[in-house]
């Protein structure tokens, strides 16, 4: 049940991190929003889980998977806006 619960979290964060952070050199779209999101949460888990915020078991939360979401966008448009330069 973690991963799927990391999934519909990693879902709503990406949402969120697309209203927080909107742009036009970043990913867009239902289905890349949804991987946009369910990565940032599974960045905010295993870099919570090393930092020793979440424990061995524990995944992160709404607002982590946020965080990890704005993260895997600000990266995204780093990377791209260097190609096209």
């Amino acid at each position: 049940m973690g991963i799927l619960w990391t999934i519909i979290i990693g879902f709503i964060a990406g949402v969120i991190a697309k209203f927080i952070m909107p742009g036009d050199k970043e990913p867009s779209g239902f289905i890349m929003t949804t991987i946009l999101g369910i990565v940032g949460a599974f960045v905010a888990t295993y870099l919570g889980q090393g930092l020793g915020w979440y424990g061995p078991g524990e995944g992160a939360g709404l607002i982590g998977a946020v965080v990890g979401a704005i993260i895997i966008l600000f990266v995204y448009g780093f990377i791209t806006s260097r190609r096209t330069t």
